[in-house]
């Protein structure tokens, strides 16, 4: 899993709006793809040249810009000369762990949120910002990486299925997050059976290797929550906002969306939950295995405390000893210690200690 704060050190003493990238370089040089369309009309295409972006500001239609790659802060400094972006927007677009946050700008809205995807070969959750601006008639949409998780939207956009070429700008907006929602829910079932495994587990033959997979859950639950928890704050501040940017008719899909957040921070609040008692468990498992192993010795030390009191006392070489001259002293002895760790047993088996 990423790590969950990220290295500032070199915007150290830089003034504010300063364009540097924070973050891991994930792509070697950034692509950008282009989707141009109305209801009747369909553009698409994929470039690396930022000024091929700048050809559609002024167009009627509903521009969809992606940029996959933020390593490039010149590529973004034009961008924002173009459309006029602030430079402490473009400068939260290159710093990669910032929590997720709604600005309106007037003339354009800014959102930053965590695109979250399982990673089934190495077993981890891989995280991922979204930068979205959402303007009159455009959206850009700024990712870290080149990825799959708006592929079904692009999709729906080309077939011409669903209601979202005859919608505008805001409904775009909606959509994306709507697709990065999602896979939260996707994120939550295999968390959901990882857990399960794991209570199965601590039932049946709890180990070492059983406490790190806690832990590691732990932390997890820990990245699921900083990434959901303030969504929470965005889209309930979209959906009952003043902005022109927003229509009515969209608010009622954020409204919607705002449920579909609320349902995920449930999950992510339970299973929290879950691994704190399942935490417990173990640590009350570990313990009640101490404590029977410490039973045993325990019973078997105070069972032999006599008769080592009794074998110490004949090992001793006094000359006059009257025990030491009888012909049946060897046998009696045997007799008395065997009776003492007998009576012993039977006196713990009677006093429910065994």
């Amino acid at each position: 899993m990423a790590k969950l704060i990220k290295k500032r050190s070199k915007k150290s003493g830089l003034p504010p709006g300063s364009l540097i990238h924070i973050g891991e370089r994930k792509v070697e040089t950034p692509k950008i793809s282009i989707i141009d369309y109305d209801e009747t009309k369909f553009h698409e295409e994929k470039t690396q040249a930022i000024d091929e972006c700048f050809l559609f500001k002024d167009k009627p239609t509903v521009t969809w810009t992606n940029i996959d790659g933020l390593h490039r802060t010149e590529m973004l400094e034009k961008l924002g000369d173009c459309y006029g972006f602030h430079p402490l927007v473009l400068e939260d677009i290159l710093n990669t762990d910032q929590r997720p946050k709604m600005e309106d700008y007037g003339d354009y809205v800014y959102i930053v949120l965590r695109s979250l995807e399982y990673n089934h070969r190495k077993d981890e959750i891989e995280s991922d910002q979204i930068s979205i601006i959402l303007g009159p008639n455009f959206v850009f949409s700024f990712q870290e990486k080149e990825g799959d998780t708006f592929d079904p939207l692009r999709e729906r956009i080309r077939t011409g299925k669903g209601r979202i070429k005859k919608m505008g700008a805001d409904y775009l907006a909606y959509t994306l997050m709507d697709s990065i929602v999602d896979n939260y829910f996707i994120i939550l079932e295999k968390q959901g059976e990882k857990i399960e495994l794991l209570e199965e587990q601590l039932i049946t033959s709890p180990t070492p290797e059983t406490l790190q997979t806690i832990h590691d859950l732990k932390r997890e639950m820990i990245f699921l929550r900083k990434a959901v928890w303030p969504l929470r704050e965005v889209v309930g501040s979209l959906e009952r906002g003043e902005s022109s940017l927003i229509q009515a008719s969209t608010r009622i899909y954020l409204r919607d969306l705002y449920d579909h957040i609320i349902q995920v921070i449930d999950n992510v609040e339970t299973f929290r939950d879950m691994i704190a008692g399942i935490l417990d468990i173990y640590l009350s498992s570990v313990s009640n295995r101490l404590n029977s192993v410490m039973k045993v010795l325990t019973i078997i030390a105070t069972i032999f405390m006599p008769l080592t009191f009794l074998a110490g006392i004949y090992g001793m070489n006094f000359k006059y000893m009257p025990e030491l001259e009888w012909r049946w002293g060897y046998p009696l002895i045997w007799f008395i210690m065997l009776g003492t760790g007998i009576f012993m047993l039977v006196y713990f088996k009677k006093k429910k200690w065994l």
